[in-house]
């Protein structure tokens, strides 16, 4: 049962390992396939090693439906499945540790440089969000006022989170923000990027239907740094 999503889970877990974003048993990927279903990454295993096996079908309440013998999901499912309770428009969803991002998340800064025009369509600006233990109820209820409003979030000391209408669209999110972040920081070497202006940015956001974006994005033109 839904061997074509479980090979392209597959397939991106493999290319989240072999960028360096998913060290050891880091990183988890989500895809909502039903109401209430979704096929999830097991834990505890490399991403560079993950097979369809290691991909099982759970509901809301993390009940496993269809699996191989004694597969458990990730512990940090709980927080894909607020986002799907969140945001009907969201079908999947790519947890991982890009280095880049991640430095700004251990550093609790948000990337809101609003100079590269990927970002701008696809992300926007991507909030910090507080830090919270991982594997707990905590990490759900410190993304949830973010997720509402966002694409892609950093988790503070921890990592980044992206969300798209399918999964090839989440895990480019992912792509684009660690390009961001990779950027944002040689800018600031060389004396700081010069953002987009306002007028800029507002016909940006004018181009997303044409261009397919979907996604929630918050008003980034009235505050142009």
């Amino acid at each position: 049962m839904y061997d074509e999503i479980r090979s392209e889970i597959v397939k991106v877990c493999h290319k989240l390992w072999l960028k360096g974003w998913a060290a050891a048993n880091d990183g988890n990927i989500s895809v909502r396939v039903d109401d209430g279903l979704y096929l999830a990454t097991r834990t505890g295993i490399s991403k560079g090693d993950v097979t369809e096996n290691d991909i099982g079908l759970i509901n809301d309440k993390l009940e496993v439906i269809d699996a191989v013998e004694g597969f458990r999901p990730s512990s940090e499912i709980k927080m894909h499945i607020r986002c799907y309770a969140l945001r009907n428009d969201v079908c999947a969803v790519v947890h991982a540790h890009p280095p880049y991002a991640t430095a700004f998340a251990c550093a609790h800064q948000p990337l809101a440089d609003r100079d590269l025009i990927g970002t701008v369509l696809e992300l926007g600006d991507v909030p910090l969000v507080p830090y919270a233990t991982p594997s707990t109820e905590e990490v759900p209820d410190a993304i949830a006022p973010y997720i509402t409003g966002c694409n892609g979030l950093l988790l503070a000391n921890h990592g980044a989170l992206t969300v798209g209408c399918d999964l090839t669209t989440a895990y480019y999110r992912m792509e684009t923000l660690e390009q961001q972040a990779h950027i944002s920081i040689l800018t600031r070497i060389i004396g700081g990027a010069v953002p987009l202006s306002r007028e800029a940015l507002q016909r940006l956001a004018a181009l997303r239907p044409s261009y397919g974006i979907t996604g929630r994005f918050e008003d980034i033109t009235n505050d142009n740094k």
